[in-house]
């Protein structure tokens, strides 16, 4: 019997030879395509730039190599590198384009190499990645990014100071050949030159000059092909929000709008959506560096959460997007990890008064009614209406005031800010004002001193939107409106308020405590740190000083290496982080906040609610 046994497992093939007789996993193939790609471009350009290179015992790994076409190619070898550069990343992505462009490429890298090499092993390696591609050709379905002909400016900007570098090390890489001793200036006019096909200033002894001005006639005819492409392809814009998308979103917050504080924010019309199959739940997003940024919890009744959720986890397969929500609850964190694997990691807490709860007498309260008393006898009034009561000229006014004392180029906020003011639908939200009449007051906005914007939070809440204020004001104007709106409340039918989103709230609370352990200590200190910039520390005390409640935030992830991603793309949402070319003709420039010793202007790390608010901390 054991003979037998024995003579079974002699006969069996074992289970790593199946293995790699099976290949890769599907999953695993376009990473690993990409990853070959990348190494193969890069070794394609060391190849090409770089003479001990080419003659060292590496060279002769990148010879066998599709895409390198000899050391008498250079130039060649530094165009196929830089393709193939450009071509890896989308390959990881799953395109569908970068899925075509890898199978007419390879085949023509492996015919050059047999007819100007005579290389099996580069025709082998070719077909074997090409092998791959055909047969996982399923995995490579992701579908275009959005994207507008302003990519092929910002490509034309990249690839020609990217040419610029590489030429002036191409240049370079020739020390023992060149003829006198050129200045940074004619290298740079050389390279200039040398991209649009001339010869420059720079010469060399022997064929060497052929060389390199090939190779930069190859960088610049790149840079040319690849921006007249990304100028004539077709549009694929953004998708927004439509009329229709708008109105059946004011359904469901209607309905179910008072389960989440940030549900009216899904009303951005810089948002997709995507619905439930039912149509009783939706989830708003927007894209942002190839990541599928959602916002707070899913609109709409719990039960359909579900659907909606599948929606928006099909629609980033469908794209190769990155899955992300910033800023959802507690039970929208449960419902997101447990119906998609996901993960979720506690962000911050939310500020929410009741007001019922809040009074301005006792000691805890005592710096924020001093304040409000100050500035009351400092001659201004408050007054607190809904959108809708306030006549055309006074929007005007408003929203004059509140672009013209922002304090930043770009307009600030996406998971927790509308992003408009006054709007005709929007006529149930709530504005909070400031006034002082001043003698020779020149303001274009006359006594309006300062400004607050509120959303509806179902039918008893509201949640703030957006702070502003003229810098000639008294400090304390926010102190002040939040009072105000806050004792109005009870006649605007308001029975909770949300305030601020505090980030890393429990740790600086925790880490200022007795008996809190080193670990704690360290990172509340690395937080009052970053506070110098993002004003972490300052706003949470801000929001303290109005008793609230606090509710946890959570960001939802799908795995640890995503985070830093995620969180870029978080801060271009919310105009942290621009990305756009700058303005060189602005018609103004916006006045930075100022600062004082006692009262500083502050403007709180994304994601924070309304990151536009500025918020005073006495």
């Amino acid at each position: 019997m054991s003979s037998r046994i024995d003579g079974d497992k002699s006969g069996q093939v074992p289970s790593g030879v199946r293995r790699i007789l099976r290949g890769p996993r599907p999953e695993s193939v376009p990473g690993l395509v990409g990853t070959a790609v990348t190494i193969v471009g890069l070794l394609d350009i060391a190849a090409g730039v770089f003479p001990r290179f080419r003659h060292s015992r590496i060279h002769a790994v990148t010879e066998v190599l599709p895409g390198s076409l000899g050391p008498f190619a250079a130039a060649l070898s530094i165009s196929a590198g830089v393709l193939l550069l450009l071509l890896a990343h989308g390959l990881k992505r799953r395109k569908r384009r970068a899925w075509r462009a890898a199978v007419v490429l390879l085949p023509a890298g492996a015919v050059a190499q047999f007819t100007y090499r005579h290389s099996i092993a580069g025709v082998v390696i070719a077909a074997l990645l090409l092998a791959l591609l055909l047969r996982h050709q399923r995995e490579f379905k992701a579908l275009p990014d959005p994207r507008s002909r302003w990519k092929a400016l910002a490509n034309f900007v990249l690839m020609s100071a990217g040419s610029i570098g590489l030429g002036l090390v191409i240049v370079n890489s020739h020390p023992g050949r060149v003829i006198g001793r050129p200045g940074i200036y004619e290298q740079i006019t050389h390279v200039v030159y040398g991209l649009f096909g001339f010869e420059g200033p720079v010469d060399y002894a022997g064929r060497v000059s052929w060389t390199v001005g090939y190779s930069l006639g190859a960088l610049g005819m790149l840079t040319a092909l690849t921006t007249i492409y990304l100028a004539l392809r077709p549009e694929h814009p953004a998708a927004r929000l439509t009329a229709d998308d708008e109105a059946k979103l004011r359904e469901l917050l209607a309905r179910h709008g008072g389960r989440d504080s940030l549900g009216h924010f899904a009303l951005r019309r810089d948002k997709a959506v995507v619905f439930s199959p039912s149509g009783k739940a939706a989830v708003t997003y927007r894209v942002v560096s190839g990541v599928m940024l959602a916002s707070g919890d899913p609109i709409g009744d719990v039960e359909a959460w579900p659907g909606a959720i599948e929606r928006f986890m099909e629609e980033a397969k469908a794209h190769s997007w990155t899955p992300a929500v910033m800023g959802c609850s507690e039970t929208g964190g449960e419902v997101w990890t447990r119906e998609t694997g996901l993960d979720a990691l506690e962000l911050g807490d939310e500020a929410i008064v009741d007001v019922k709860d809040f009074s301005l007498t006792g000691r805890a309260m005592r710096n924020v009614r001093q304040m409000v008393k100050r500035i009351e006898r400092n001659g201004y009034t408050t007054k607190v209406r809904r959108v809708a009561d306030l006549t055309e000229e006074e929007l005007e006014q408003v929203r004059g005031a509140a672009e013209a004392w922002r304090g930043t180029d770009t307009e600030r906020g996406f998971s927790m800010a509308l992003g408009r003011v006054g709007d005709p639908e929007d006529g149930d939200c709530i504005i909070a004002t400031a006034h002082r009449t001043e003698e020779g007051d020149t303001s274009p906005f006359g006594d309006l001193k300062a400004i607050q914007h509120f959303v509806p939070w179902g039918k008893d809440g509201m949640s703030l939107e957006l702070m502003r204020r003229d810098r000639a004001a008294d400090p304390g104007m926010n102190e002040l409106l939040i009072v105000a709106s806050l004792e109005a409340a009870p006649s605007l039918g308001i029975e909770r308020v949300s305030l601020n989103f505090a980030m890393f709230r429990s740790a600086l609370a925790r880490g200022e405590k007795i008996g809190a352990g080193p670990v704690l200590r360290m990172w509340r200190n690395l937080l009052v740190f970053l506070s110098r910039w993002f004003q972490i520390e300052s706003l949470y005390k801000f929001n303290a000083k109005f008793r609230p409640r606090w509710e946890p935030r959570f960001v939802v992830f799908r795995s640890t290496g995503d985070l830093p991603r995620i969180g870029f793309a978080a801060m271009q949402a919310e105009g942290f982080v621009t990305l756009a070319l700058p303005r060189l003709f602005a018609a103004r420039r916006r006045p930075k906040p100022v600062r004082d010793c006692a009262h500083a202007h502050l403007q709180p790390a994304a994601p924070a609610k309304a990151p536009e608010r500025e918020v005073q901390a006495a």
